[in-house]
């Protein structure tokens, strides 16, 4: 196993870098291990080499590429990006929602309560000629438009 470095890029183009990075550390027989793109960063990818030289080798020429930030990553440090995350917790009271899957899949909703614990939210449907509470999964909504806060929300 090799170290891992964080290295920074253009924001949007940190796909790009790890791809032309990849490619030129496969045709050129680099010691480059992986390459993550974190969703959660951006303009950073995360590389595991052997050492920063490979990684600076492997970016030579490559455009949107800003370099190797000095120093290791600690394991602990990338572990927390290979958590899955609830989608639970990046939604909140008040969010429009559709529903991607059930039998309300494509209906819009607004959030009426959200259980971490159990991963549900509960919502009311748009459509409905009286606001009837629905509660689903998670990962069966995806958030369509936040909340304001300070803003009424009103339907």
């Amino acid at each position: 196993m090799g170290s891992i470095y964080a290295v920074r890029t253009t924001i949007g183009q940190e796909r790009n870098v790890a791809d032309m990075m990849s490619s030129r550390a496969e045709r050129e027989g680099l010691e480059i291990y992986a390459v993550l793109v974190p969703h959660d960063i951006r303009g950073y990818i995360m590389v595991e080499a052997r050492d920063e030289t490979e990684i600076e080798k492997a970016l030579r020429g490559v455009a949107h590429s800003k370099g190797v930030v000095k120093g290791e990553l600690p394991l602990e440090e990338v572990k927390r990006f290979f958590e899955p995350k609830p989608m639970v917790t990046k939604v909140e009271q008040g969010d429009v929602v559709e529903l991607t899957s059930g039998p309300f899949k494509g209906e819009r909703a607004r959030v009426v309560r959200v259980d971490l614990k159990k991963e549900e939210i509960t919502v009311e449907l748009f459509e409905a000629t009286v606001p009837i509470p629905v509660t689903v999964r998670g990962e069966s909504i995806k958030v369509i438009r936040k909340e304001e806060p300070g803003s009424e929300s009103g339907g």
